[in-house]
Protein backbone atom coordinates (compact mmCIF):
# COMPACT_ATOMS: atom_id res chain seq x y z
CA UNK A 1 0.00 0.00 0.00
CA UNK A 2 1.52 3.71 -0.78
CA UNK A 3 0.75 6.39 1.77
CA UNK A 4 -1.29 8.81 -0.45
CA UNK A 5 -0.12 12.34 1.77
CA UNK A 6 3.24 11.26 0.41
CA UNK A 7 2.06 11.08 -2.88
CA UNK A 8 0.14 14.48 -2.23
CA UNK A 9 3.30 15.77 -1.28
CA UNK A 10 5.47 14.96 -3.92
CA UNK A 11 2.54 16.14 -6.04
CA UNK A 12 2.73 19.61 -4.55
CA UNK A 13 6.49 19.71 -4.85
CA UNK A 14 6.36 18.92 -7.97
CA UNK A 15 3.67 21.86 -8.92
CA UNK A 16 6.10 23.95 -6.60
CA UNK A 17 8.95 23.43 -8.21
CA UNK A 18 7.41 24.36 -11.73
CA UNK A 19 6.00 27.25 -10.85
CA UNK A 20 9.08 28.15 -9.62
CA UNK A 21 10.99 27.43 -13.09
CA UNK A 22 7.44 29.41 -15.08
CA UNK A 23 8.81 32.60 -12.69
CA UNK A 24 12.40 32.53 -13.49
CA UNK A 25 11.83 32.01 -17.28
CA UNK A 26 9.39 34.60 -17.11
CA UNK A 27 11.59 36.64 -14.39
CA UNK A 28 14.58 36.25 -17.64
CA UNK A 29 12.30 36.97 -20.33
CA UNK A 30 11.82 40.74 -18.69
CA UNK A 31 15.47 40.68 -18.39
CA UNK A 32 16.58 39.79 -21.70
CA UNK A 33 13.86 41.82 -23.50
CA UNK A 34 14.93 44.83 -24.95
CA UNK A 35 12.90 47.98 -23.94
CA UNK A 36 11.86 50.87 -25.99
CA UNK A 37 14.88 52.67 -25.39
CA UNK A 38 17.38 49.91 -26.25
CA UNK A 39 17.96 47.14 -29.06
CA UNK A 40 19.90 43.34 -29.55
CA UNK A 41 22.61 43.39 -31.00
CA UNK A 42 25.30 40.64 -31.88
CA UNK A 43 28.69 41.67 -31.86
CA UNK A 44 31.14 40.18 -33.87
CA UNK A 45 34.61 38.98 -33.01
CA UNK A 46 37.55 41.58 -32.17
CA UNK A 47 40.78 40.73 -30.47
CA UNK A 48 40.82 38.52 -26.81
CA UNK A 49 42.87 39.42 -24.45
CA UNK A 50 44.39 37.45 -21.12
CA UNK A 51 45.37 39.27 -18.11
CA UNK A 52 44.38 38.43 -14.21
CA UNK A 53 42.78 39.89 -11.27
CA UNK A 54 44.96 41.33 -8.23
CA UNK A 55 45.87 40.46 -5.96
CA UNK A 56 44.50 37.07 -6.25
CA UNK A 57 45.77 36.11 -9.76
CA UNK A 58 42.90 34.56 -11.02
CA UNK A 59 42.65 34.38 -15.10
CA UNK A 60 40.37 36.89 -16.74
CA UNK A 61 39.79 37.09 -20.82
CA UNK A 62 38.56 40.56 -22.09
CA UNK A 63 36.80 40.35 -25.44
CA UNK A 64 37.10 42.96 -27.67
CA UNK A 65 34.03 43.10 -29.91
CA UNK A 66 32.96 45.34 -32.18
CA UNK A 67 29.12 46.28 -33.58
CA UNK A 68 28.36 49.16 -36.02
CA UNK A 69 25.47 49.80 -34.20
CA UNK A 70 28.10 51.12 -31.24
CA UNK A 71 28.41 55.00 -31.81
CA UNK A 72 31.69 55.81 -32.78
CA UNK A 73 34.26 58.05 -29.80
CA UNK A 74 34.93 61.79 -31.28
CA UNK A 75 38.12 61.88 -33.38
CA UNK A 76 41.28 62.11 -32.38
CA UNK A 77 44.40 61.86 -33.76
CA UNK A 78 47.43 59.71 -32.71
CA UNK A 79 49.11 63.24 -31.80
CA UNK A 80 46.21 64.26 -29.67
CA UNK A 81 45.95 60.80 -27.69
CA UNK A 82 49.65 60.91 -26.84
CA UNK A 83 48.90 64.57 -24.98
CA UNK A 84 45.18 63.05 -23.43
CA UNK A 85 47.51 59.92 -21.91
CA UNK A 86 50.53 62.28 -20.91
CA UNK A 87 47.50 64.70 -19.30
CA UNK A 88 46.70 64.48 -15.63
CA UNK A 89 43.13 63.76 -16.48
CA UNK A 90 42.41 61.70 -19.73
CA UNK A 91 38.85 60.63 -18.49
CA UNK A 92 37.61 63.87 -20.48
CA UNK A 93 37.76 61.42 -23.50
CA UNK A 94 35.12 58.50 -23.50
CA UNK A 95 34.73 55.88 -26.07
CA UNK A 96 31.58 54.43 -25.91
CA UNK A 97 31.12 50.64 -25.08
CA UNK A 98 29.00 47.85 -23.89
CA UNK A 99 29.98 46.17 -20.93
CA UNK A 100 28.90 42.41 -20.77
CA UNK A 101 28.25 40.11 -17.91
CA UNK A 102 31.15 38.05 -16.80
CA UNK A 103 30.68 34.10 -17.83
CA UNK A 104 32.48 30.96 -16.89
CA UNK A 105 34.84 29.34 -19.66
CA UNK A 106 37.87 26.55 -20.10
CA UNK A 107 40.94 28.23 -21.01
CA UNK A 108 43.41 25.68 -23.14
CA UNK A 109 44.19 23.89 -19.97
CA UNK A 110 41.00 22.97 -19.20
CA UNK A 111 40.86 25.32 -16.18
CA UNK A 112 37.87 27.41 -15.55
CA UNK A 113 37.86 31.16 -16.27
CA UNK A 114 36.40 33.96 -16.41
CA UNK A 115 35.28 36.11 -19.49
CA UNK A 116 34.10 39.76 -20.39
CA UNK A 117 32.58 41.05 -23.38
CA UNK A 118 33.29 44.71 -24.45
CA UNK A 119 31.76 45.90 -27.55
CA UNK A 120 32.84 49.07 -29.27
CA UNK A 121 32.66 50.70 -32.56
CA UNK A 122 33.53 48.80 -35.23
CA UNK A 123 35.61 51.50 -37.02
CA UNK A 124 36.86 52.75 -34.07
CA UNK A 125 38.01 48.87 -33.26
CA UNK A 126 39.57 48.54 -36.98
CA UNK A 127 41.54 51.93 -36.02
CA UNK A 128 42.77 50.37 -33.13
CA UNK A 129 44.40 47.34 -34.86
CA UNK A 130 45.94 49.36 -37.10
CA UNK A 131 48.03 51.77 -34.63
CA UNK A 132 49.84 50.02 -31.14
CA UNK A 133 49.13 52.81 -29.44
CA UNK A 134 45.48 52.81 -29.82
CA UNK A 135 45.25 49.79 -29.98
CA UNK A 136 47.01 49.75 -26.12
CA UNK A 137 44.17 52.77 -25.65
CA UNK A 138 41.58 50.84 -25.76
CA UNK A 139 42.62 47.46 -24.19
CA UNK A 140 43.19 50.19 -21.32
CA UNK A 141 39.67 51.76 -20.95
CA UNK A 142 38.09 48.32 -21.65
CA UNK A 143 39.74 46.75 -18.37
CA UNK A 144 38.80 50.21 -16.27
CA UNK A 145 35.25 50.09 -17.54
CA UNK A 146 35.22 46.54 -16.41
CA UNK A 147 36.72 47.51 -12.87
CA UNK A 148 34.73 50.13 -12.72
CA UNK A 149 31.36 48.30 -13.04
CA UNK A 150 32.13 45.23 -11.67
CA UNK A 151 34.71 46.33 -8.69
CA UNK A 152 37.85 44.26 -10.12
CA UNK A 153 41.06 45.08 -10.12
CA UNK A 154 42.92 43.73 -12.80
CA UNK A 155 46.90 43.37 -13.82
CA UNK A 156 48.21 45.79 -16.62
CA UNK A 157 50.48 43.21 -17.60
CA UNK A 158 47.89 42.08 -20.02
CA UNK A 159 48.76 39.75 -23.70
CA UNK A 160 47.00 40.16 -26.96
CA UNK A 161 46.28 36.40 -27.71
CA UNK A 162 47.57 35.82 -31.65
CA UNK A 163 45.38 33.05 -32.63
CA UNK A 164 42.26 33.49 -30.80
CA UNK A 165 39.51 36.46 -32.02
CA UNK A 166 37.71 35.51 -28.88
CA UNK A 167 36.97 32.78 -25.73
CA UNK A 168 34.28 31.26 -25.47
CA UNK A 169 30.55 32.37 -27.33
CA UNK A 170 29.80 35.83 -27.92
CA UNK A 171 26.05 36.31 -26.49
CA UNK A 172 24.11 39.49 -27.84
CA UNK A 173 23.47 42.63 -25.71
CA UNK A 174 21.41 44.88 -25.43
CA UNK A 175 22.38 49.04 -26.26
CA UNK A 176 20.59 51.81 -25.60
CA UNK A 177 19.59 53.30 -28.94
CA UNK A 178 18.79 56.72 -26.99
CA UNK A 179 19.30 58.71 -23.82
CA UNK A 180 17.74 58.43 -20.64
CA UNK A 181 15.28 61.48 -20.17
CA UNK A 182 17.14 63.91 -17.79
CA UNK A 183 14.05 65.51 -16.79
CA UNK A 184 10.09 65.74 -18.03
CA UNK A 185 9.47 68.68 -19.85
CA UNK A 186 6.76 70.57 -18.23
CA UNK A 187 4.82 73.57 -19.66
CA UNK A 188 6.31 76.33 -17.71
CA UNK A 189 3.95 79.85 -17.16
CA UNK A 190 5.29 82.27 -19.20
CA UNK A 191 7.64 84.38 -17.89
CA UNK A 192 8.71 81.43 -15.27
CA UNK A 193 12.27 81.01 -16.69
CA UNK A 194 13.46 84.01 -16.99
CA UNK A 195 12.75 84.89 -14.02
CA UNK A 196 14.84 81.49 -12.17
CA UNK A 197 18.10 82.12 -10.68
CA UNK A 198 21.67 79.89 -11.39
CA UNK A 199 22.30 78.88 -8.01
CA UNK A 200 25.83 78.30 -6.35
CA UNK A 201 27.47 75.20 -6.47
CA UNK A 202 30.60 73.62 -6.21
CA UNK A 203 31.45 69.86 -7.29
CA UNK A 204 33.84 67.37 -4.92
CA UNK A 205 35.37 64.17 -5.30
CA UNK A 206 36.03 61.22 -3.17
CA UNK A 207 38.85 60.81 -2.52
CA UNK A 208 40.46 63.63 -4.01
CA UNK A 209 43.59 61.93 -5.57
CA UNK A 210 43.62 58.35 -7.46
CA UNK A 211 40.38 56.73 -8.81
CA UNK A 212 37.30 58.71 -8.00
CA UNK A 213 34.13 56.80 -5.83
CA UNK A 214 31.94 59.48 -5.22
CA UNK A 215 30.98 63.22 -6.87
CA UNK A 216 29.58 65.13 -4.72
CA UNK A 217 27.21 68.40 -5.68
CA UNK A 218 26.65 71.29 -3.18
CA UNK A 219 24.30 73.28 -4.38
CA UNK A 220 23.27 76.55 -2.14
CA UNK A 221 19.64 77.74 -2.30
CA UNK A 222 19.26 80.45 -0.28
CA UNK A 223 15.10 81.00 0.36
CA UNK A 224 14.25 77.58 0.10
CA UNK A 225 12.55 76.26 3.02
CA UNK A 226 11.68 72.19 2.34
CA UNK A 227 13.26 69.91 -0.32
CA UNK A 228 9.36 69.42 -1.22
CA UNK A 229 9.94 72.43 -3.70
CA UNK A 230 12.92 70.55 -5.28
CA UNK A 231 12.84 68.76 -8.71
CA UNK A 232 16.05 66.54 -9.16
CA UNK A 233 17.21 64.43 -11.84
CA UNK A 234 20.81 62.88 -12.21
CA UNK A 235 22.00 61.77 -15.65
CA UNK A 236 24.78 59.80 -16.51
CA UNK A 237 26.85 62.52 -16.82
CA UNK A 238 24.12 65.36 -16.44
CA UNK A 239 22.73 67.34 -13.11
CA UNK A 240 19.71 69.05 -13.21
CA UNK A 241 17.70 70.81 -10.05
CA UNK A 242 14.89 73.13 -9.92
CA UNK A 243 13.59 74.82 -6.98
CA UNK A 244 9.63 75.91 -7.37
CA UNK A 245 8.19 78.00 -7.94
CA UNK A 246 10.97 79.38 -10.43
CA UNK A 247 13.85 80.29 -7.64
CA UNK A 248 16.38 78.23 -8.82
CA UNK A 249 17.29 76.52 -12.08
CA UNK A 250 20.68 74.15 -12.27
CA UNK A 251 21.12 72.28 -15.74
CA UNK A 252 25.41 71.36 -15.88
CA UNK A 253 27.59 68.91 -17.24
CA UNK A 254 29.60 67.13 -14.73
CA UNK A 255 33.06 65.03 -16.11
CA UNK A 256 32.43 61.41 -14.59
CA UNK A 257 30.15 58.95 -15.52
CA UNK A 258 27.69 58.20 -12.56
CA UNK A 259 25.49 55.42 -11.06
CA UNK A 260 22.43 57.30 -11.66
CA UNK A 261 20.39 54.35 -9.82
CA UNK A 262 22.30 54.37 -6.71
CA UNK A 263 22.43 58.73 -5.95
CA UNK A 264 21.29 60.00 -2.91
CA UNK A 265 20.32 64.04 -1.93
CA UNK A 266 19.86 65.43 1.00
CA UNK A 267 18.62 68.87 1.83
CA UNK A 268 19.57 71.06 5.24
CA UNK A 269 16.86 73.58 6.17
CA UNK A 270 19.30 75.18 8.00
CA UNK A 271 22.33 76.06 5.67
CA UNK A 272 19.56 75.61 2.79
CA UNK A 273 22.60 73.41 0.64
CA UNK A 274 21.23 70.94 -1.23
CA UNK A 275 23.69 67.58 -1.23
CA UNK A 276 23.51 65.47 -3.80
CA UNK A 277 25.88 62.46 -3.79
CA UNK A 278 26.55 59.87 -6.74
CA UNK A 279 28.43 56.80 -7.08
CA UNK A 280 31.29 57.33 -9.90
CA UNK A 281 30.68 54.57 -12.62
Amino acid sequence: MTDSSLLNSELELQQQEELYQQLLLQTMGKLQTPTSDSKSIRPLPGMCVKTFTEPGKEKVFINICQSGSVPPPPELSREALVDLLQSEDPSGYRVPMSLGEPHIEMDNGSQSCTAYDVVINQDFFQKCQEDPLFQQFVILVSAEGLENKYQLELSRDWKVLKNRKFLGSLSEQNIRTKSRPIIQVLQPQEGSTASCKRPKFRLLVEPPTGDPENLIAEIELPGVRSSRSLLLDVGEDRLVLTARPSLFQLDIFHPFLVDQENAVAQFNTQTQVHEAKNRSL
